[in-house]
């Protein structure tokens, strides 16, 4: 599993920021082990900064429309999904959370559609949560769902994504190359980006979570060396040769050995010569 958490910081640049953001926790419906799932804000909650960048993330996550085309969001895999969604939002709202986008204006929108009105349709949805302590704060949504949490330090914010029992992956959002490696030396997570959102490795680099996490199983990674190991045995070979009677080769080797007698000398006789 994944409670994949972004952390904003006040320098970031707030429409690119804002656009990954949207794709991270949007893209897929939100249904794949990447996907973004709190988005916490450092700094004041007031802030110019901060206020920017949420009112951007909202505008572009409200922009989304329902469908499978370039810019839409398609619906969720089942029922179970669904009725499992509409459970943290409305458990944040008992809360005492805010729903600053309710994608649940999706199922009535779509329960007609001659085309889609058979598929189960949330919409991207970003929840501002007054308590860290809130189930969507803390448990695998598996959807569309944003958890904003504002938080006043660093250190907070560490504590927060250190503290849940995944370690999939996070990112950072700042222009600053110091404040990201300040952040990246303390996640506990195995995939971590600076600036992305959806932080896959690249071949030949393993994909997967950390150990002693519930975002980690068994041994190895699904990709790069692990997979390699998994899918294959090593073989070991051992061998030696006679040396070529060839008279070709007989000459060759002699007026090689000849240049290299006062140079090289086979010490260990790993040519196995007596």
């Amino acid at each position: 599993g994944a409670k994949n958490h972004l952390i904003a910081l006040p320098d970031c640049e707030v429409e690119s920021t804002a656009s990954d953001v949207v794709v991270s926790y949007a893209g897929c419906a939100g249904q794949r082990c990447m996907a973004a799932s709190v988005l916490l804000v450092v700094g004041d909650k007031e802030g110019e900064a901060q206020k920017k960048l949420l009112e951007t993330v909202v505008e572009k996550a409200a922009a989304i429309e329902p469908g499978t085309g370039p810019g839409k969001m398609g619906p969720v895999i089942d029922s179970n999904s669904l009725n499992k969604i509409l459970s943290y939002i409305e458990a944040s709202e008992k809360e005492g959370a805010d729903i600053l986008l309710d994608g649940r204006s999706w199922i009535s929108k779509m329960k007609d559609d001659e085309k889609f009105g058979k598929g189960y349709w949330i919409g991207p949805t970003i929840i501002c949560h007054n308590n860290k302590t809130d189930k969507a704060m803390n448990e695998e949504v598996f959807g569309p769902v944003l958890s904003v949490y504002h938080v006043s330090t660093w250190h907070e914010a560490i504590e927060i994504e250190n503290a849940n029992p995944f370690g999939n992956a996070a990112a950072i959002y700042t222009s600053n190359g110091g404040y990201a490696e300040w952040f990246l030396t303390r996640v506990r997570a195995s995939m971590l980006g600076v600036n992305i959102g959806i932080p896959v490795p690249r071949e030949p680099f393993s994909f997967g979570g950390l150990y002693g996490t519930r975002s980690k199983f068994g041994d190895m990674d699904i990709t790069g060396d692990g997979a390699i190991e998994f899918f294959t045995n090593r073989i070991k070979i051992t061998s030696k040769w006679p040396t070529p009677t060839v008279p070709e080769y007989v000459m060759g080797l002699e007026k090689e050995q000849q240049e290299k007698s006062d140079a090289t000398t086979d010490h260990a006789n790993f040519a196995g010569r007596m």
